[in-house]
């Protein structure tokens, strides 16, 4: 049996707003959510600003004793699982309860409350670590404590791949739909580690932009004058559902999901494969899956860090990958207004994906001032651009050579 699959829920929380629909919205508007570091004094850090998530208030989504217990990645994946399922109108009862799972990711976890943990023990002996510590930290208590909260009992786990995270989230969810072992799937990443050590660390690998003068122009992918990528933070999650199940409770469908790739560089611990072999055939990989042509995808999500490297590296992928039709795609970079959200990125940009096939419009990429001559495909620069899409894939690739690529498909009953 042919089991489709789609997308009938989406939750945000991101720099750039705390809904999908603000999302959305400064998404088209090329609005940046990029400033100036406020959680922590950042004075001795070269890199003194991110994507911060802003206004988020845990209260509205946790009771106040409970927010003690979990770091800001599991806080921002209820927030944003509890607006996917809001958005969804799917109700988890005890009936189909055995049928749901989820599926969240996050790339780091609860570095702060790590950090926090770590200092006290250290410096006010270990009775002063918190037994909420550990649950409050661990990857896989995201989507633990939305299992929890919503009594959803299928399949459960954490994926831990770096920056295509929830990419790889998104995909395990989409095959045990198809495989039948559960009906809908809470899926998605999580991430919240705009925190000193963070920031010191990736800064001292330069992997960073020191764009701290402008930082809303600081994300600038495929631009010549990118150096370095912005940490961002929050959550996507998405509903994804077997289409018959779906179309049973008369649910909207924002776009169906029809591949999924994933493989290996094997080439170094940071970098990518710089002649983009590896992202190419990750993507083929990607729409052997859902049985595309090349000349059939009209959009591509990229992965479009800001750094030198992997900007480069995409646009050769994409031209292996897609051959003559790769001057015909339409690409953009959405980290370019949010920052890298690192573990949740694949999910957001997946969700922003699915809403450009939903809308028919595709999101700019903001700051392209000056294109880099290697960088010499349409990246729908600084506007958003209204096309008739019907095929749209996002591209993630992470630390440790790791790729992963989602391909979707406008919903056609």
């Amino acid at each position: 049996m042919n089991r489709r699959v789609v997308i009938t829920g989406i939750g945000l929380v991101t720099p750039v707003g705390l809904t999908k629909d603000s999302n959305w919205e400064a998404i088209l508007a090329g609005k940046s959510g990029i400033g100036p570091i406020t959680r922590f004094d950042a004075g001795r850090i070269n890199t003194r600003i991110a994507g911060e998530v802003k206004d988020f208030d845990p209260t509205s989504f946790v009771e106040k004793k409970d927010v003690k217990k979990m770091d800001r990645f599991i806080q921002y994946a209820i927030a944003a699982t509890d607006e996917a399922l809001s958005n969804s109108g799917l109700k988890i009862t005890p009936e189909n309860a055995e049928r749901v799972g989820v599926i969240v990711g996050s790339g780091m976890g609860g570095l702060d409350i790590i950090s926090n943990n770590d200092s006290a023990c250290r410096e006010q002996g270990p009775n002063r670590v918190s037994a909420f510590f550990i649950p409050g930290c661990v990857i896989n208590l995201a989507p633990g404590q939305i299992s929890i909260r919503t009594g959803a009992k299928g399949p459960n786990f954490s994926p831990v791949s770096a920056c295509a995270t929830g990419t790889h989230a998104i995909g395990e969810a989409f095959h045990i739909i198809k495989r039948n072992e559960a009906d809908i799937i809470i899926a998605g990443g999580t991430e919240s580690t705009i925190t000193p050590v963070a920031v010191a660390g990736f800064g001292n690998m330069k992997a960073l932009s020191t764009r701290n003068d402008a930082p809303e122009k600081a994300s600038r992918p495929f631009d010549a004058g990118r150096d370095g990528f912005i940490m961002g933070e929050g959550s996507g999650i998405l509903i994804l559902e077997e289409l018959e199940h779906a179309k049973k409770r008369g649910a909207r469908i924002y776009a169906e999901l029809v591949g999924f790739g994933m493989n290996s560089d094997a080439h170094h611990i940071t970098s990518p494969e710089p002649n983009g072999s590896g992202a190419a055939r990750c993507m083929g990989l990607t729409l052997a899956s859902a049985g595309l042509k090349p000349e059939e995808v009209d959009y591509i999500n990229a992965h479009g860090t800001s750094t030198a490297v992997n900007d480069a590296m995409e646009t050769k992928a994409i031209k292996l990958a897609f051959k003559d039709h790769a001057r015909k795609v339409l690409i953009s970079s959405t980290k370019s207004m949010t920052g890298h959200l690192l573990g949740a990125s694949g999910a957001v940009e997946t969700a922003y994906t699915a809403l450009a096939l939903f809308h028919q419009i595709v999101p700019p990429t903001i700051n392209m001032e000056n294109p880099d001559p290697e960088c010499d495909l349409d990246y729908v620069p600084n506007k958003a651009r209204k096309a008739a899409i019907k095929v749209g894939i996002s591209n993630s690739f992470g630390f440790g050579s790791t790729n992963a690529c989602v391909a979707l498909k406008k919903y056609e009953p």
